[in-house]
């Protein structure tokens, strides 16, 4: 069942990207941009699989935290934004019980400036985004992460090497079709 999930929501993901790239203003191999959400698209499922995390959020939060950033370094008000822009894609795009669509909008919202939750799921999102923390140098500390799994210094290991060396995930470019160089 979880795979199957998976599957659908991935097709999800490849429908919904056109219409978030299309007024994304930063550049698309940006360090907030296409190849971070897939990493952190990766570091969700990996663990939220451990975590019990619903996966469908945590799959649209990767493509969506960043999304309405106008810069590439302070910008605090892009969680909020990106909260916002999911609104605005309810009901077409993004079909969600209010329940979920609630922890979606908290997750995207409080992403930057939060330091954790009582929801798995969201404190999976919050652990998927701050372990790529290596693309600018920064190596996650056990403390700033949420989940268990997340914390563990495999786990940090894992995703810190695939951020420290900007790694572009295969599902970019086969399943997302984007290129970058």
């Amino acid at each position: 069942m979880v795979f199957r999930n998976l599957i659908f929501t991935l097709m999800d993901l490849k429908r919904l990207l056109p219409t978030i790239l299309r007024d994304y203003v930063l550049p698309l191999d940006g360090v907030h941009g296409v190849a971070h959400w897939a990493r952190v698209l990766e570091n969700g499922l990996h663990v939220g699989r451990e975590s019990g995390a619903n996966l469908e959020i945590v799959s649209l939060f990767a493509v969506l935290h960043d999304s309405q950033r106008l810069n590439e370094t302070t910008d605090p008000e892009h969680g909020l934004r990106a909260a916002n822009f999911a609104t605005t894609l309810r009901g077409g795009l993004i079909e969600l019980s209010d329940q979920d669509f609630h922890l979606l909008y908290k997750a995207c919202e409080g992403h930057t400036h939060e330091r954790t939750h009582s929801d798995v799921t969201i404190q999976t999102c919050w652990d998927a985004d701050r372990l790529d923390l290596g693309r600018v140098g920064v190596t996650p500390h056990p403390s700033r992460l949420c989940t268990q799994f997340a914390k563990q210094s495999k786990t940090i290991r894992w995703a810190d090497g695939r951020a420290s060396f900007h790694v572009i995930p295969d599902l970019v470019r086969v399943e997302w079709g984007i290129e970058l160089s």
